[in-house]
């Protein structure tokens, strides 16, 4: 039987370890689409984020009380009421925020996060480790889409959060805020994450192997004359 991983662990792993966009390569629509701005990124991920712990928190609690035959329509629907709050809510609260998403917001619905965690982990798990799993996993979203967005606003606009963080005299470069700019930044950003964790793994596995083999001795060992 597979053991549970405690509360804590529950929400670190989507931070890294199972972190929806550098690891699992979910999400990666908005991940692409709207990152031309670290703000962009940020209200995002919070949108998706609320979505992700209601619709668990939901699923979780009734998850015995659907029956399998429906349960992906079921979900979708649970999914949908929550998204469409969020899309009345920005269109009310933040007019132009929600007309820079576009139709990204209502795309939540179909998000492959979303919906997978819903089968993968809400449908079988306590509402309690749910919801712990959710946040980790929207943290671990925000993270991703945070950084990418930063990136490209930073190479391709000089600024961050609107803040010029960058010299007058750099020419910003104007392929990162194309959708171009997304692809390579990913691509960078997924290449670099990748090596680094083969690298710790591999120096982790050496320093096993050095730990239980014994280094030969280098005393002599001394020969009978004959």
């Amino acid at each position: 039987m597979k053991t549970k991983l405690t509360l804590s662990k529950e929400y670190i792993k989507g931070l890294w370890e199972n972190n929806p966009v550098f690891k699992q390569v979910l999400g990666m629509c908005p991940a692409l689409a709207v990152t031309v701005s670290a703000l962009n990124g940020i209200a995002m991920a919070l949108a998706t984020t609320f979505v992700l712990v209601f619709s668990s928190l939901i699923i979780s609690t009734f998850r015995k009380l659907i029956p399998s035959q429906v349960r992906i329509a079921a979900y979708i629907l649970i999914i949908a009421t929550f998204v469409t709050l969020v899309d009345l809510i920005m269109k009310a609260q933040f007019p132009s925020l929600s007309k820079e998403l576009g139709p990204y917001i209502p795309l939540i619905v179909v998000n492959c996060l979303i919906l997978g965690r819903q089968e993968a982990f809400s449908s079988k798990n306590t509402v309690f480790r749910s919801v712990v799993d959710a946040l980790g996993m929207g943290t671990g979203f925000l993270i991703a889409l945070f950084v990418l967005g930063g990136i490209r606003e930073i190479l391709g606009s000089r600024t961050i959060l609107g803040l010029q963080v960058l010299p007058d005299f750099y020419e910003p470069w104007l392929i990162m805020i194309l959708p171009a700019g997304a692809f390579l930044t990913l691509g960078f950003l997924m290449g670099f994450l990748n090596t680094y964790t083969e690298r710790k793994k591999r120096l982790e596995r050496e320093a096993i192997l050095k730990k239980h083999i014994k280094p030969i001795s280098d005393t002599p060992i001394n020969t009978v004359e004959a």
